[in-house]
C-alpha cells in the first residue's frame, strides 16, 4: 500500500508540475536594447501618485449636493489636465497592478506558483531607467522596484509593515505619513546641496502609493464614511504636493503628474477577480507636456453611461489600458521604454509637436519589435528548421519594409501616416509544438530530444509514459481475465453504471464553470434511494439522505463575493451543529455508551464559544476599540488544537466522527462571517446519512458479515480475510466520494472567492495585514470540509470492509479522467482571465489527486489514532 502511494503521488506530482514548465515558464525575454526618443522631452521630473485601492467611481462622482469630495482632481480634469479610465486585468492586486503601471506589462503568467511581494523573474521598469526615483509608501510594494533596479538610484522610504492594519481606528493616517514625509524630504534639501543638485537634473521620478483608501476600503467598505473621508484627504494632500514641489523648483513648468490606482475595489471590500468596480481605475495627468482639457460638444466615443452618472461629458475622456501609462511617463520625461514594456503610448495625453508623437510612436513600436525579434531568435534556436514557423505578418523582411517605411515618412512630415503604419496585428503567440509524442522505443525519444537541445525535464515528461504503461502490459493477465469473464456480468447493469459516471463525470467538469451545476447533481443524488429500491428498506435513513441532499444544493446557488457579514448565522449554526450533536448523543446511549475518558459535553461548550466569538469581535471592530486579546488567544488555541482534540476521543466510529466534526466546526466558525458557517453542519449530516445508507446498500447486495456500524472501531486490526472483491456498485461510491469532494470546495466558493477573500474572515485571529498568515488561515478553511468527506469515505472504507487500495485506484481514474479534459483546456494566450480560469481548473483536479493521497494519511491518524493522557492503575494487595 505504501509503494502504490508514493508511485502514484511521484507519478501525479511529475505531471503536475509539467504544466508550469511548459505552459507557464515566463514570457519575458531580455537582453534587448532600451529605445529612447531623439527629441528632447517636455518634462524634467515626474510625480506619480497612485491610491492603492481608489475606483473610478469613487473619485469621478459628484455629491448629492452637485459639490466634489475631490475638488482639486476635478478642477484639473476641468481646466488644465487629461483624464479617463486606466482598464487594468486580472488579477485586481497590488503587485500585478503596479507592475502593469510602472514596467508596463501585464503580470507573468509564470507568477502563478509564486509570492505575492515580488515578481518570480528580473524586468526592466520607468524607475529603473530613470536618472533617480524616490519612493514613499507601503513596504509591500516599494521594495520590489528597488531591488529589481540596477545600481543604486531607486531611493524607497517605507513604514513599518505594522501600520498597515484593518482594525485600525484611522487608516488614512498612511497617506497622512506619506505626504508629510515628501514634504519634510523637500524641506530638507534646502539644507543639502549636493541632494538639491541632483533634484534639479533631469529625468527624476518622485513615486508616492498611498495605502490607506484601499486599507479603509477593505476594513469599512467603499460606501463607508471612512472610505469617502479618505479620498478628499488624498485630495487635498495631492494639491498641498503640487504646491510643495512647484515652489521648490520655482514655478518653472518642467513637472508632469500623474495620479491613477493600481485597482478598484468592490462593495463588499475585496479585489482580485474582474468586476468593473475593480477594473475601472482612475487616470488623471496634468503638468508639462500634458494636453489640457479638451472641451467636447459631440457624444464620446463611451457608451459605459459613467460620463453622465459623473457630469464630465462636457470634457473630453480619453481611456487606456494600464500598462500604456509605463510608456506615457517614459515618453514625457524623456527616459527610455522599460524593455518588456507591451503598452501603447496614448497619444491623445500629448501636448507636443507632431514630429514629438511620431517619433515616440515609432520609438515605441521598435521597443516592441525588439522583444519579439529576441523571441523568434530564442525560439528558432531551439527548435528544428522544419517545425519552426515564422509569425507570417512580421517576418524578417516585414519588418525591415514597415520600419523603412515609417522613418521615410517622419523625414517626409508624413507624421500621421508614420503613426498609422504600425497598426499591425502584431501578437505573441507561443508556438505550441506540431508533433505529439506517442508510446516510443526510449532511445528514440532520447535522440529526438538531444537533437532539439531540449531541457533535462522534457526528458521526464517524454519517458515517464514508458515505465506507466509497462506497469499496465505487466498486469495483462488481470486485463485479460476481465474480458474473458466480462460475459458473465450484467451487461445492462454494467452499461447502465458506467454512462451514468461518464454522465457525471461531465457534470463535474461543467461545475467548474457553473456552480449551480453542483446543485443539479445533488438533486439527482437525492433520489438515488427511490431509484434504488433502498427507500423500502430504510425509509428514515432514505428521507434523511433526500433532505441532506437538498439542503446541500441551496449552498451552490448562493453568492461567492458579495455577501455582507452577519455573524447572527454563525451563532445559529453554532446552535445547529450542537442541537445535531445532543441528539445524537441522546439516541446512542445505549448502543454505544461513552468511554469514561470521553468528555464531549466540554467539546459542545467550546463550539458554543467559538461561535458566539465572531459577533464579539465584529461588534469590537465596528466601535473601533480593536481585536479583544481574549477572542484573540481563544481563537490561538482553538487552532491549535483542533487536530489533537479528536486524538483524545475514543475510536468508535460516530464518538471519533463527532469529535473530529465539532473540533473542525469549531475553527471554522472562527473564520465565518455569514452564511457559510451553515456549510458545515449541513455537509456533515448528509455525510452521516451516506454511512448509514450504505450499510443497507450493502445487505441489499448481500455480503456476508455485515456488521452494525456503530460497532466497529477505528483503532481495530481489519481482518484481511473479511476483505472483499470490488464490486460496481463500488463505482458509484468512489464517484459519490468524488463528487462531495468537489462540492466541498465549490459549495461556498470558487475561484474567485479564494481570490478575493473578505479579510474579515480572519479577523478573529488578527487584525494587522499579513497575506501570508491569512491566506494559510483561508487554505484551513477550505480544507475543512475536505476532511470531513474524506473522514466520512475512511469510514464506508472500513464499514463496507473493501481494501482502501482498490477504493482509492477508483477515485484516481475518476480524477484523472476530469483532470484530462482540462488539460486540453490549458491556454497560454488570451487575457490574464482566461489563463488563469484554465490553469487554475487544471491545478485544483491534479492538486485534488495529490491532496488526496496525502489527507488520506492525515484522515487514517485522525480517525484510527489515540492519545492517552492518562491511564487508571490497578493496585494489587497482597
Amino acid at each position: 500500500m505504501i509503494t502504490f502511494l508514493l508511485v502514484g503521488l511521484i507519478v501525479h506530482v511529475v505531471f503536475f508540475i509539467s504544466i508550469f514548465d511548459i505552459y507557464f515558464t515566463s514570457p519575458l525575454v531580455h537582453g534587448m536594447t532600451p529605445q529612447s526618443i531623439p527629441l528632447k522631452a517636455p518634462a524634467s521630473r515626474l510625480v506619480l501618485v497612485v491610491a492603492d485601492g481608489l475606483r473610478a467611481d469613487s473619485l469621478f462622482s459628484l455629491l448629492p449636493n452637485g459639490s466634489s469630495r475631490s475638488p482639486y482632481i476635478r478642477s484639473v480634469i476641468e481646466n488644465t489636465g487629461s483624464w479617463g479610465v486606466s482598464h487594468t486585468r486580472v488579477p485586481t492586486e497590488s503587485r500585478p497592478g503596479h507592475v502593469a503601471l510602472i514596467a508596463g506589462f501585464y503580470e507573468d503568467v509564470s507568477a502563478v506558483a509564486k509570492g505575492w511581494k515580488e515578481n518570480p523573474v528580473e524586468f526592466d521598469s520607468v524607475f529603473n531607467e530613470s536618472r533617480r526615483t524616490w519612493c514613499w509608501g507601503s513596504p509591500d510594494i516599494l521594495p520590489m522596484f528597488a531591488k529589481g533596479a540596477s545600481g543604486d538610484h531607486v531611493y524607497t522610504h517605507t513604514y513599518p509593515a505594522q501600520e498597515e492594519d484593518f482594525a485600525s481606528t484611522d487608516a488614512s493616517r498612511l497617506d497622512r505619513w506619506v505626504f508629510d514625509q515628501v514634504k519634510s524630504f523637500f524641506q530638507s534639501v534646502k539644507s543639502n546641496s549636493s541632494l538639491g543638485a541632483s533634484l534639479l537634473e533631469d529625468k527624476n521620478i518622485f513615486f508616492l502609493h498611498l495605502l490607506g483608501i484601499d486599507t479603509n476600503g477593505h476594513a469599512h467598505r467603499p460606501m463607508s464614511k471612512e472610505y469617502k473621508e479618505n479620498i478628499g484627504l488624498v485630495d487635498s494632500g495631492v494639491a498641498d504636493l503640487v504646491s510643495t514641489v512647484e515652489e521648490f523648483f520655482g514655478y518653472d513648468g518642467k513637472t508632469v503628474y500623474v495620479f491613477t490606482s493600481d485597482h478598484g475595489m468592490t462593495n463588499w471590500g475585496s479585489h482580485g477577480a474582474g468586476h468593473p468596480s475593480e477594473t475601472l481605475t482612475p487616470l488623471v495627468v496634468w503638468g508639462a507636456g500634458v494636453q489640457k482639457a479638451q472641451r467636447v460638444n459631440e457624444v464620446q466615443p463611451y457608451a459605459d453611461g459613467y460620463l453622465q452618472d459623473w457630469q464630465l461629458e462636457h470634457v473630453r475622456r480619453v481611456d487606456v489600458n494600464q500598462a500604456d501609462i509605463a510608456a506615457l511617463m517614459a515618453s514625457l520625461i524623456g527616459v527610455p521604454f522599460p524593455v518588456n514594456s507591451v503598452g501603447v503610448l496614448p497619444l491623445l495625453y500629448l501636448n507636443n509637436s507632431e514630429e514629438f508623437k511620431a517619433e515616440s510612436m515609432y520609438t515605441n513600436a521598435i521597443q516592441i519589435l525588439e522583444q519579439f525579434k529576441t523571441k523568434m531568435s530564442q525560439k528558432k534556436e531551439t527548435t528544428l528548421s522544419f517545425l519552426f514557423t515564422p509569425y507570417q505578418f512580421l517576418t524578417e523582411s516585414k519588418q525591415v519594409e514597415i520600419t523603412n517605411k515609417a522613418r521615410i515618412l517622419i523625414q517626409l512630415q508624413k507624421y500621421e501616416d508614420a503613426v498609422s503604419c504600425w497598426v499591425i496585428p502584431c501578437r505573441f503567440n507561443k508556438c505550441r509544438k506540431l508533433l505529439t509524442l506517442c508510446l516510443c522505443v526510449a532511445l528514440l525519444i532520447i535522440l529526438f530530444l538531444l537533437v532539439q537541445r531540449s531541457p533535462l525535464t522534457y526528458y521526464i515528461y517524454c519517458l515517464l509514459p514508458v515505465p506507466v504503461w509497462y506497469c499496465v502490459l505487466k498486469e495483462s493477465g488481470t486485463l485479460t481475465d476481465l474480458v474473458q469473464s466480462a460475459h458473465s456480468l450484467p451487461l445492462w447493469k454494467c452499461l447502465r453504471y458506467f454512462v451514468l459516471v461518464a454522465f457525471g463525470i461531465e457534470l463535474l467538469v461543467v461545475s467548474f464553470f457553473h456552480r449551480s451545476v453542483l446543485t443539479i447533481g445533488l438533486a439527482a443524488l437525492a433520489l438515488w434511494p427511490f431509484c434504488s429500491g433502498l427507500f423500502s428498506k430504510a425509509k428514515w435513513r432514505s428521507l434523511s439522505w433526500f433532505l441532506g441532499c437538498l439542503c446541500l444544493a441551496a449552498f451552490p446557488l448562493m453568492p461567492v463575493v458579495g455577501r455582507e457579514p452577519n455573524v447572527d448565522v454563525v451563532m445559529c449554526a453554532g446552535l445547529l451543529i450542537l442541537l445535531t450533536s445532543f441528539c445524537y448523543l441522546w439516541s446512542s446511549r445505549h448502543k454505544t455508551p461513552l468511554h469514561t475518558s470521553d468528555r464531549p459535553q466540554f467539546v459542545m461548550l467550546h463550539v458554543a464559544v467559538c461561535a458566539y466569538v465572531p459577533s464579539l469581535t465584529h461588534s469590537s471592530l465596528l466601535q473601533k476599540q480593536g481585536l479583544p486579546l481574549m477572542n484573540q488567544i481563544i481563537s490561538w488555541s482553538t487552532l491549535a488544537s483542533s487536530i489533537v482534540i479528536p486524538l483524545l476521543s475514543s475510536t468508535r466510529i460516530f464518538h471519533r466522527l463527532l469529535s473530529i466534526l465539532l473540533s473542525l466546526t469549531s475553527t471554522y466558525f472562527l473564520l465565518s462571517t455569514g452564511s457559510e458557517a451553515v456549510f458545515p453542519p449541513v455537509l456533515s449530516w448528509l455525510m452521516f446519512a451516506w454511512i448509514n445508507i450504505e450499510q443497507e446498500a450493502l445487505l441489499a447486495q448481500g455480503v456476508a458479515g455485515r456488521q452494525e456500524v456503530s460497532s466497529i472501531d477505528f483503532a481495530a486490526n481489519i481482518d484481511i480475510s473479511r476483505i472483499r472483491q470490488l464490486k460496481l456498485d463500488d463505482i458509484r461510491r468512489s464517484y459519490f466520494f468524488v463528487f462531495f469532494i468537489i462540492t466541498a470546495f465549490f459549495g461556498t466558493g470558487n475561484i474567485a472567492s479564494i481570490n478575493s477573500f473578505d479579510p474579515a474572515s480572519v479577523y478573529c485571529f488578527l487584525t494587522v495585514f499579513n497575506p501570508f498568515i491569512m491566506g494559510a488561515l483561508m487554505m484551513w478553511k477550505v480544507i475543512i470540509p475536505f476532511i470531513i468527506v474524506m473522514c466520512t469515505f475512511e469510514t464506508i472504507q472500513v464499514s463496507t470492509q473493501l481494501s482502501s487500495r482498490s477504493l482509492f485506484l477508483i477515485v484516481l481514474v475518476i480524477s484523472d479522467l476530469m483532470a484530462l479534459h482540462f488539460f486540453f483546456m490549458v491556454q497560454d494566450y488570451g487575457s490574464w482571465l482566461d489563463i488563469g480560469t484554465s490553469i487554475s481548473h487544471y491545478v485544483i483536479v491534479m492538486s485534488m489527486t495529490i491532496f488526496l493521497m496525502l489527507l488520506s494519511v492525515l484522515t487514517h491518524v485522525l480517525t484510527s489514532k489515540r492519545i492517552i493522557l492518562w491511564r487508571r492503575t490497578k493496585i494489587h494487595f497482597p
